[in-house]
């Protein structure tokens, strides 16, 4: 067995490492079927008839708004996975060799990681570099931005293991440790420097993500298929090293579950090419966007002006200001889901609540600062459907939040059948929605319907919390923070002016709520 496990595969496949974990998924498929029965026999029959205004109130207005989004992403996404995406990828394959580049770049950013993964890594951008190099002729250049010297003797090495069997240009940066940010921008300059070829590509990786075979030969024809597309992103699967193993498996599933829910939000948002996000895992641009120096500038430098907080700069979300920068500049987002990469998952703590909440709390944060200006962009630019969805995003954090308010006090207040009914809707839809994960070609489990819920709630209340709290950011990985040097009346007036919009909200909210009940 393998020191990692690998629980969303190439072609969405679950790698089962032995029988046993089949027959626990179906038991636990079973005990989950066994659960919403029970529930749905204490409930008196009046809360099951569908002529009860009990009822019609608990599948009311603001909840059919709300799945209704979530119904027009799974209608969507199996219209991009089953006739959009297959008809791209025949005209791909006809234009063979015409829709290729001359040139493209493999760029990798690396700051604490291990060496096993380095090594790892930085062979599959090799092995990638040499087939692309030996199969279509392109002219391959590996770029790494690296901050330690150890990273260096490691990518030489490695390097010249490949040189027997192709040409591969090497571009080393060496950059402070001062955030991926900055090794973002100092390797475009670089990259600038080398003066690209019109049609050539760069590829933007992390450096905990190793390649498939062949991602890269997936990726760059649709460039010149669609040349309205300025990015693209990429499908994800990931590994976690066994160190990070809990044991339930809760993590790993938890990781699983937002991997799937991705694939189906990224199948839906690439049927109108506008992806919502470069996913700093691997993104592709065409090297004329990476080297002109707004896109460098919005990527090293972004930041927002708030009414409330002031100016402050993005320290965390690069990929989000790349995005955002490409549809500021006018070009379209894509998403190829048949390009694959693998992540090495790193969770932040071994506490399972407490790493969610850091990472939801980075990832929350980071589209949260670029949903008011994206919005700003207005349909025109991001097309009605993406605009219309980052409009619902910033209501969704509140809607989320009615139903189990509401089944509380209904049940405190009235009778506690009121949170039953709750619970078996909730099973009900959750349900319905680990199905549309299914068939967008993910496996599942169940633990599914529980952990959606949880990000339901749980990531809303994050939101919540963090969209009165722009300018508090922090990495995961790393020890940096945000210095604003702002005068002692600044800091206080925005600490309390914080407070105050926050609490004020939440109480307009459970006001609202109790009005309901």
């Amino acid at each position: 067995m393998s020191s990692t496990k690998v629980f969303a595969g190439k072609e969405a496949m679950m790698e089962m490492p032995d029988s046993k974990q089949g027959g626990s998924r179906w038991q636990g498929f079973a005990l989950l079927a066994l659960l919403l029965a029970a529930l749905s026999f204490a409930l008196p029959d009046a809360m099951l008839n569908i002529e009860s205004r009990h009822f019609l109130f608990l599948i009311g207005v603001i909840g059919l708004w709300r799945y209704s989004v979530g119904l027009l992403h799974f209608i969507r996404s199996q219209i991009f996975q089953r006739w959009y995406y297959p008809k791209l990828s025949k005209q791909v394959k006809q234009g063979g060799a015409d829709l290729m580049p001359s040139s493209v770049y493999l760029m990798v950013t690396s700051f604490r990681i291990s060496v096993e993964t380095s090594i790892e890594v930085y062979h599959s951008i090799f092995r990638e570099a040499v087939q692309c190099h030996l199969e279509h002729g392109i002219e391959m250049t590996v770029v790494a931005s690296i901050v330690e010297a150890q990273d260096e003797v490691l990518i030489r090495t490695i390097h010249q293991t490949y040189l027997s069997e192709a040409e591969i240009a090497l571009l080393i940066v060496r950059i402070p440790g001062t955030g991926k940010r900055d090794g973002l921008a100092s390797g475009f300059r670089a990259i600038s420097r080398t003066s690209p070829a019109s049609d050539a590509v760069v590829a933007v990786i992390d450096g905990d993500t190793v390649l498939e075979d062949g991602v890269t030969q997936t990726c760059i024809p649709y460039f010149k298929l669609l040349p309205s597309v300025g990015a693209l992103t990429t499908n994800e699967y990931c590994q976690m090293p066994e160190e990070f193993e809990d044991k339930w498996g809760i993590m790993e599933t938890w990781h699983s579950l937002r991997f799937g829910q991705r694939h189906m939000y990224m199948n839906s948002m690439g049927l109108s090419k506008r992806v919502l996000t470069l996913t700093g895992r691997m993104s592709v641009f065409r090297a004329d966007i990476v080297c002109n120096p707004m896109f460098i500038k919005d990527v090293e430098e972004d930041f927002l002006v708030h009414w409330r907080l002031g100016k402050f700069r993005f320290l965390t979300g690069d990929d989000k200001s790349s995005w955002f920068s490409v549809m500021s500049l006018g070009f379209e987002t894509f998403y190829v889901p048949d390009a694959m990469v693998k992540t090495i998952e790193h969770p932040p703590e071994k506490s399972f609540i407490k790493s969610t909440l850091r990472l939801m709390y980075r990832w929350y944060g980071n589209s949260l600062r670029q949903n008011s200006r994206a919005l700003k962009l207005g349909p025109s630019r991001m097309g009605w459907y993406a605009w219309y969805v980052l409009l619902d995003q910033r209501v969704s954090m509140w809607t989320c939040l009615i139903g189990p308010a509401f089944a509380i006090l209904a049940s405190i207040q009235y009778t506690i059948t009121a949170g039953i009914a709750y619970i078996l809707w909730i099973g009900i839809t959750r349900i319905l929605m680990m199905l549309s994960i299914s068939a967008s070609g993910h496996p599942i489990s169940a633990m599914y319907p529980f952990l959606i819920y949880y990000n339901q709630v749980v990531g809303s209340l994050v939101k919540t919390y963090v969209v009165f709290r722009l300018d508090k950011q922090s990495w995961t990985r790393q020890d940096t923070s945000l210095s604003r040097n702002m005068s002692r009346w600044r800091a206080h007036f925005n600490d309390w002016s914080t407070r105050l919009t926050y609490t004020s909200s939440v109480m307009m909210f459970l006001a609202f709520t109790f009005w309901l009940v």
